[in-house]
Order: C-alpha cells, then sequence, then structure tokens
C-alpha cells in the first residue's frame, strides 16, 4: 500500500516522464526518416533538375511497362525502361520551354496519320487513313470507356513529346557540320600513307614477376584520373545456398506411388465397394492422364527417335494397350500406355492456297466473310483437281500466305507435329497427290500432299508423369540445416563454418544500388535491398527464401559514392601500369644505333609495314598502334625513332617512304560525308550530355 501511495503521489512526474519518452521515440523516427516533411519524400521516387516525379505515377508506368513487355522480362526491367524515359522526357522539356519548342496540332495529327497508317480502324473504303474515322473513334472511346480514352490521350502526348523532340534534334543536327578543311583532313587522313622498318620489342619479353605493381602505384594512378574512376555507392556480399533437392527416399516414394496407378483399387462408397480403374485396365487413357499427370496427353504420332532415349527400344516394340514402367525421364516418373499404331511418313511435302476472311489474322484488307472464303476454297479445289497445273496461278491470285504465294504455295517438308493438327493430320494420313480443303485458325487450305518420304512404324504413346520433388520432410530438414549454419556463423567465421560443413561459399562484389541479379541465384531483389538499407551492418548475416531453397548471406563491404579504391580499379588499372613500367625497362635494355643493331641485341627482327594511313593506323605484324604510326607521320624520311611505348610493345621505327595523296579540286564529298557521321551521332551525344549534366537524385532504391 506505502508503494502505490508514493506512485499516486508523483503521478504527474510519471506521466511527463512518459510524454517525454513517446516525444524522443517520435522525434528520432522523424529524424530518421527525413524529418517533418518525410510524408513528401515518401511520395517523391526522384527529383530530375528540381522536376520531382510522383510515385504512384511512376508505379503506374511501370505497371503499364510490365504489361507490355509480357512474363518474361523482370520487375526492374521495367522500372529501368520507366526512369530512363523518365529522365529523358525532363531533360528534354527543360530545352524545349527555354527554346519555346512546340509541337502544334497540325504537327501532331501528320504524325498520327503516319504512325496508324496501316490501322484498320482508321482506314477508309480506299484504304488510306481517315482523320474522320480518327475522330469518330476518339469520341466514341471518350464517351464508353475512361480508360481507353486515357490511352488515347498518353499516346496522343507521346506523340506530341516526339514531334517536339524532332524539332529539337533537328536544330542541332543542323547546326552540325563540316567545313571543306575538315573535309580536306579527312581525306589525307585516309589517303596519305607511310611505309615504315620498325622492331617490335613486346610486352611479353618481360614476365609480370620482373614488375611490381603496388597499391599506392594503383592509387597515384587514380589520383591523377579521377574522372575516370568514379564509383557508384556499392555493396559485397557472401552466401551459401541450400537447395532443395529430392533425396532418393522421395524417388523412390515418388515411384511407388506412380506405380500404384497403374493397378485397380476399390473405393468404399455410399455402403458400397467400388472399383476404380487403374491405368492398365482403363478404358480412356488419354482421360487418366488429364485426371492424373503433372503434364498433359501428347496427342501426336512418335517414332522411336522421338521415344526417351533410355526406354525407346522398349516402348517402340510394345503393343496397342500395353503399358510400361515406371521409369525416370528427366525429372519426372512415368508410366506409359501404347493407345495407338500406324504407318506414316516421317516428312512430308506440301502446298497449299490460303483463303482467309474478315476477323482472322491472316485477312489483311479482305473483306470476305466465312462463307464466302468457304465457297471460294471449293471453287479453287474444283479447278485444281481437274488441271493441276493452275494451282500455282491460283496460289499467286489468292492465297492470304505472302511468304509462298509467288511459290506456287510451296510449303517445303514438315515432320509429324509441325503444322496445326488439321492440317499435319491431312498430309500424314492421306496419300501423295491427294488435294482438299483444310480448315485450321488461318483460314481454309487448299492443300496438295507433294511428296511422302520414308513411311515407318509411329506410336501415339498416353504417359501419367508425376515430378520429383522434394517430401515435407527433405524441405524440413533442409531448413533446419539452413538455420544450424546461420546460427553457428553468427557466432563463428562465415568461410570456416561453411568449410567445416562442406558448403561453398559464393561472393558477390560491387553490387550497385539498383542491380537485381545474383550470380548464382538469379533475381533477388529483397537481398540487394537490404544490402543497401542503412541499418545492415557489415559482417551482418540473414536468410533469405529464395527459389528452389535458401540463402544465407553476409554483407562484406560496403562502399561510398566516390572515386574508386585502388582494389576496386586494380582489374583495369594494374594492366596499364604493368605496360608502363615493362616499357621502361625495354626501354632500359635497348643498345645500338640503327635498326638491326637494336632487333640483333634483343633477338628480334625488323619488318617492314606499307601503306600505313592514320584513319586505321593498323600495322601488318604489330596490330592497331594508334602512338606509333602518328609518331610516323611526323618524322622524316630516313630517320631513326626514339623508343615508343605502343599497345603491344615497345617500338623503333624508320620512316622508308611517305606518300602525299594528290589534291582533289574539292572536298565537298569528303565534308558531306563527315557532317553526315557528326549528324548520326547527334541524337546520343545530346541526350547523354544532357543526361550527364542534369541534377538527378534518384531514390528508386527506397520502393523497388
Amino acid at each position: 500500500m506505502a508503494v502505490l501511495n508514493k506512485i499516486r503521489q508523483r503521478s504527474v512526474f510519471l506521466i511527463v516522464i512518459i510524454a517525454l519518452a513517446l516525444f524522443s521515440f517520435v522525434l528520432a523516427d522523424l529524424i530518421k526518416n527525413g524529418g517533418f516533411i518525410s510524408q513528401k519524400a515518401q511520395n517523391t521516387i526522384a527529383s530530375i533538375n528540381g522536376k520531382e516525379i510522383d510515385r504512384t505515377e511512376f508505379a503506374q508506368k511501370v505497371e503499364a511497362a510490365n504489361r507490355n513487355f509480357g512474363p518474361n522480362a523482370s520487375s526492374m526491367q521495367a522500372v529501368n525502361y520507366v526512369w530512363n524515359q523518365e529522365i529523358r522526357s525532363a531533360v528534354y522539356e527543360e530545352q524545349f520551354e527555354e527554346l519555346g519548342i512546340t509541337a502544334g496540332k497540325d504537327q501532331v495529327n501528320e504524325l498520327l496519320a503516319e504512325s496508324l497508317a496501316n490501322n484498320p480502324t482508321f482506314l477508309n473504303e480506299a484504304g488510306s487513313f481517315d482523320k474522320a474515322k480518327m475522330s469518330e473513334y476518339v469520341a466514341n472511346v471518350k464517351e464508353t470507356s475512361p480508360q481507353a480514352y486515357q490511352q488515347w490521350v498518353d499516346y496522343e502526348q507521346s506523340i506530341a513529346k516526339s514531334a517536339k523532340e524532332q524539332t529539337y534534334l533537328t536544330l542541332i543536327k543542323a547546326a552540325v557540320g563540316a567545313t571543306l578543311k575538315e573535309g580536306e583532313i579527312a581525306y589525307k587522313m585516309e589517303n596519305d600513307n607511310v611505309d615504315i622498318k620498325y622492331v617490335q620489342l613486346p610486352y611479353s619479353m618481360i614476365s609480370d614477376d620482373e614488375v611490381n605493381v603496388t597499391d599506392a602505384d594503383v592509387e597515384a594512378y587514380i589520383n591523377k584520373h579521377p574522372e575516370q574512376y568514379k564509383s557508384e555507392a556499392s555493396r559485397s556480399i557472401r552466401y551459401v545456398f541450400f537447395q532443395e533437392t529430392p533425396s532418393a527416399e522421395d524417388e523412390e516414394e515418388i515411384q511407388k506411388e506412380t506405380a500404384a496407378l497403374l493397378e485397380d483399387k476399390a473405393e468404399f462408397r455410399n455402403n458400397i465397394v467400388d472399383t476404380l480403374r487403374g491405368f492398365k485396365n482403363t478404358t480412356d487413357a488419354v482421360e487418366y492422364v488429364a485426371q492424373n499427370s503433372a503434364l498433359p496427353y501428347q496427342d501426336r504420332f512418335m517414332f522411336k527417335k522421338d521415344l526417351p532415349a533410355a526406354v525407346a527400344d522398349t516402348l517402340y516394340t510394345l503393343e496397342v494397350g500395353d503399358v510400361f514402367g515406371p521409369y525416370k525421364d528427366g525429372d519426372y516418373i512415368k508410366i506409359s500406355r501404347i493407345v495407338a499404331q500406324t504407318q506414316i511418313p516421317d516428312s512430308v511435302k506440301s502446298s497449299h492456297i490460303l483463303v482467309s476472311w474478315k476477323g482472322l489474322g491472316t485477312a489483311g484488307d479482305t473483306e470476305r466473310t466465312k462463307e464466302q472464303a468457304k465457297a471460294l476454297a471449293d471453287s479453287i479445289l474444283t479447278v485444281v483437281k481437274a488441271d493441276g497445273t493452275k494451282f500455282g496461278p491460283l496460289a499467286a491470285e489468292y492465297s492470304a500466305d505472302n511468304s509462298n504465294k509467288d511459290k506456287a504455295g510451296d510449303l517445303g517438308y514438315a515432320i509429324p507435329g509441325m503444322m496445326v493438327p488439321a492440317f499435319n493430320d491431312f498430309i500424314f494420313e492421306n496419300e501423295t497427290g491427294d488435294i482438299d480443303v483444310v480448315e485450321t485458325s488461318f483460314g481454309y487450305h487448299v492443300v496438295k500432299i507433294e511428296e511422302q518420304k520414308n513411311e515407318q512404324k509411329a506410336i501415339k504413346v498416353a504417359s501419367v508423369a508425376r515430378k520429383i520433388e522434394p517430401s515435407e520432410k527433405t524441405i524440413n530438414n533442409n531448413f533446419t540445416e539452413t538455420t544450424k549454419f546461420q546460427i553457428a556463423a553468427g557466432e563463428g567465421d562465415f568461410a570456416e563454418v561453411a568449410k567445416e560443413k562442406e558448403l561453398t561459399v559464393r561472393p558477390v562484389n560491387n553490387m550497385k544500388m539498383m542491380d537485381e541479379n545474383i550470380p548464382g541465384l538469379g533475381s533477388q531483389r529483397s537481398i540487394v535491398q537490404w544490402a543497401f538499407n542503412e541499418d545492415s551492418k557489415v559482417g551482418e548475416i540473414k536468410r533469405f527464401e529464395v527459389k528452389g531453397g535458401y540463402a544465407v548471406v553476409q554483407l562484406t563491404a560496403k562502399a561510398s559514392e566516390g572515386t574508386m579504391k585502388a582494389s576496386e580499379a586494380l582489374g583495369t588499372v594494374k594492366p596499364m601500369l604493368l605496360k608502363e613500367k615493362k616499357a621502361e625497362l625495354i626501354k632500359s635494355k635497348i643498345s645500338g644505333s640503327s635498326l638491326e643493331d637494336i632487333a640483333s641485341s634483343q633477338g628480334q627482327t625488323v619488318k617492314t609495314a606499307s601503306a600505313i594511313n592514320m584513319k586505321t593506323p593498323t600495322i601488318s605484324g604489330a596490330g592497331t598502334e594508334p602512338k606509333v604510326v602518328g609518331t610516323a607521320f611526323a618524322m622524316e624520311i630516313g630517320k631513326t625513332s626514339q623508343p615508343i611505348a605502343g599497345n603491344n610493345g615497345v617500338y623503333i621505327i624508320e620512316v622508308t617512304k611517305k606518300t602525299d595523296a594528290p589534291s582533289l579540286d574539292s572536298y565537298l564529298s569528303y565534308a558531306t560525308q563527315t557532317s553526315t557521321n557528326q549528324a548520326n551521332s547527334a541524337n546520343s551525344r545530346v541526350f547523354n550530355a544532357l543526361k550527364e549534366a542534369a541534377e538527378i537524385e534518384d531514390n528508386r532504391a527506397r520502393f523497388y
């Protein structure tokens, strides 16, 4: 009671203490997340030259890009695509505003007409683009489908942006050109040439062990060339992958379960014992496959070469109704039953005349109905049956298959299953010379069988397949082993613990903030996000559920944005420094005043190279050596150069002949070509320059 009384007496004091604690907690969270403006920051994914990009709008564009890319593209590919579009839009719009560039309504309509010229929705009866039809379409979707209308507005805006961009780039290109003097220089670089004698002392003369490139050397080189060695923020990790693979016991159990499907089994239903037919005795093997198999039934005849190699001999000799299995085929355990057998050719050459109708993908601009198409196909059939020589001309006149209509409809040779089912069945189940009309999803085909080769036995096989997968017990065991390793690695050395458990440690160095692929694991954006989280500490370990198992990951290094460290640039800088140091060693060993003396003292030979020019500075027998070629053009005939450190070695050269190209009356063609080359690269160079000059704050990593 005394304690309770003391608490009551100090209630105001306690309330103040609790309030201060809560306030400090909230304040700390605000500071951590960007202060009182954090809500705005949470809704802004990036800023480009002061223009803020809204997170919701960006996400909508990413979703649209994902739909357009299809299922094979990753979400980060869509994010990066939209990001590049946003940068392009922002940097160009700034230029448009500054220069007063706009896109007029007439210009936009003209571009719309060009882009929609082949869209049947906007074509008139003459097959030409009809502005009235476009206006009618826009008015209709505006009234009936807000979503479709918004898509149209977005499309129209993109056309307007393209128009402004085209105007801007045209202005840039108009200022890009080459003078006649530049044309003359281009001509002389291509046509002036020089002949030389030379001695090449290759860098391979000095082994890497004879020169020493230190970290200090690399660091000094980076400090001299800081602009070339800027680095993004990066993270390095290492991981162990615990793959969920089925055990031998799992495979054995799946084999037993699959084998059990062969036999009938009794089932007690409503006080009656009912017999369920197994695969061996079922009257409908195809339906049984549909109900019980992980893989669908393949409704096609197969030759021996098409069957699983390990069991092809056995399956091919079975009779209709016979069963075989269980057997292993790749990642599946299968039981198979022969459902049909026949003699068919292994390849068939055929020709066709495709008659399409309005609404099909092959229709083109035809207005023909399906009934009219059938009547035309039957009419063509009657004609070609009476006179086979008319097949080619009729194909050229009526066939909707542009790939072969001018080749008498020749489709070449096909193997079983290559054509759509109805077409396939006709050419393989009938005789050479047969002609008939076959309907498929492409239209009506007037088909002629030209030739059939190598008739042989073929079978249809119904197979019940069960995938070999890890059992729940195996999955649980894998999780347990993963957890044990995670705990042990957290208490000890990651690499040593992995070594003790005979596990492979895989390093991943210098991941960038927007990376998503982890070598060996595929797309794992969550791992990259964790590595870049400011709360993740070097040495920290975390388990991630990945496709096919778990990855236990350790963060091994953090690097901030700035200039590369020596260790990061070692791979590119060290080879250059090795060449520099080898060049100095080689130069110190050179003795003799003539090429012959120098070559003899170094165990080399004097070589010659003729008609060298500066446009393509390649020396026969040595490779591309612009520094050596440039020196040659600056030398006098008969003079011997000082040692020159080139790409592939140290050179001493002597110019034996110089040939100046004859003067031209005009260098306009060369000036024009130079101007064209510069204009062709203007688009990418302008965008890259604007992007490099832009002030970009990229916060995508917070959200993706």
